[in-house]
């Protein structure tokens, strides 16, 4: 099959190489499927379809790699956009209650599916979630996933203190539940399970220790966390572990910092763990409607030029299903730092950026011969506001701009998994 449009990829990090220099468009360009994968992106006029080979023409839009969610709780899909609390009363108040409910297994492949139709509608066809601490949550969410061929991970959440009874584990449950959905799911088609303590302060030091020995067992697994999102979170963190340098310091003691790591949110940073994040190899999750919404800080994006950084709406925390208002707010969020972030940059963070926290860099994320065809289309002109700003633009990125900053699920023309397209209903 060939798909004809705009075509955008990337040849370099636009956080570490001239703009100018990072990206690679073809004005009417052409990509190449072949058994789910990309086979060839070119020119359309140096791509000719083959005999009997079905096209599909999208006109102008902007072919690009599907958007990739790097860090979301898709147990709190029913409860975004809920008013008025900071982080841990946000958990409290929220966040514990929903995931409660997530305890009857039909309640929770009924959110797994309204989740998987709220992100296929907006472009994504890659997320790592939390689940909830229930084993069923993720056996809902890749059990619904693997039909419709998505790349996606999920974990259980281990968590042994701080929070109501029914959602406690214990460390040595913790470590058996996720090693079980391992070998049921780890590796299944283009499925993968998250060793997911959910932060230092609702894992014991068993626990945590409990989570690096099963990180160590499982390597190529993700390992998602969260990591200073707050200061009352912070402060928490040095009462629970009074030894520990700093709140980074815990997951190292631990052996869950390294490649593959994923930190949710890293706003309020030391400079000894920012360098240490680089040093590891550590990945970051930046969720910046989430930092909003709940009142976290603002995240300095300028980290990726040292440290993997992916883009994530971290729903329900964060406000919003579309990766496209992620990006406007990541934007809005440099903006107040003084440093904007360019168009190329807010793509890259929500597609080859979050691939490579994920490790999937070499799989997902770019258009590129080779790789697996996630392939997302964006109308530039989905609304008259848009489209009359667009008419003015003078070059690529300001073309795009506009759909960044104003755009919505109504600019998600097509999306491709696999080769495959797909609504949001996966049909």
């Amino acid at each position: 099959m060939l798909i004809r449009g705009q075509t955008l990829s990337f040849a370099a990090n636009p956080f570490r190489t001239p703009r100018d220099a990072c990206a690679l468009h073809h004005r009417r360009g052409a990509i190449r499927i072949d058994d789910a994968r990309i086979t060839a992106v070119a020119p359309a006029d140096s791509l000719p379809p083959t005999p009997g080979e079905p096209v599909v023409e999208m006109g102008d839009a902007l072919l690009l790699a599907g958007f990739i969610d790097a860090h979301a709780h898709y147990s709190q899909t029913r409860i975004i956009a809920s008013w008025g609390r900071r982080l841990i009363d946000w958990l409290e108040t929220y966040t514990f209650p929903e995931e409660m409910r997530l305890a009857d297994p039909a309640y929770a492949a009924a959110v797994a599916r309204d989740y998987l139709d709220l992100t296929l509608a907006n472009g994504i066809t890659t997320a790592c979630v939390y689940a909830t601490s229930h084993p069923h949550s993720v056996d809902a969410i890749l059990g619904a996933a693997q039909p419709r061929g998505l790349r996606m991970a999920a974990g259980k959440v281990m968590m042994d203190r701080n929070a109501p009874e029914p959602l406690l584990d214990t460390a040595q449950r913790g470590y058996d539940e996720t090693r079980g959905l391992i070998a049921r799911w780890h590796g299944v088609d283009r499925l993968a399970v998250a060793i997911t303590p959910r932060f230092a302060p609702t894992s014991s030091p068993d626990q945590l220790e409990a989570a690096g020995a099963l990180w160590a067992a499982h390597p190529d697994c993700p390992m998602q966390t969260h990591l200073s999102e707050q200061p009352e979170e912070i402060a928490w963190v040095a009462a629970l572990f009074p030894d520990a340098t700093d709140y980074f310091g815990v997951y190292e003691r631990f052996g869950l910092a390294g490649p593959g790591a994923i930190m949710g949110h890293a706003i309020h940073l030391t400079a000894r763990e920012r360098a240490a994040l680089a040093e590891t190899g550590s990945g970051i999750a930046h969720c910046p409607t989430s930092n909003s919404f709940i009142g976290s800080g603002l995240f300095d994006a300028g980290l990726a030029e040292t440290v993997p950084v992916g883009l994530a709406t971290d729903v329900g925390g964060g406000s919003s299903f579309s990766m496209l208002r992620t990006m406007a707010a990541a934007y809005e969020i440099g903006q107040l730092r003084g440093r904007p972030l360019h168009p190329a940059q807010l793509l890259w963070l929500a597609t080859q950026g979050a691939a490579d926290v994920l490790r999937w860099g070499d799989r997902i994320g770019n258009l590129e011969a080779g790789r697996e065809a996630d392939i997302l289309a964006l109308d530039l002109a989905s609304t008259p506001v848009i489209a009359q700003r667009a008419t003015r633009a003078e070059d690529l990125w300001e073309q795009i701009f506009p759909t960044i900053m104003l755009g919505d699920d109504r600019a998600i023309a097509g999306v491709w998994v696999g080769g495959k397209r797909l609504d949001a209903a996966g049909g």
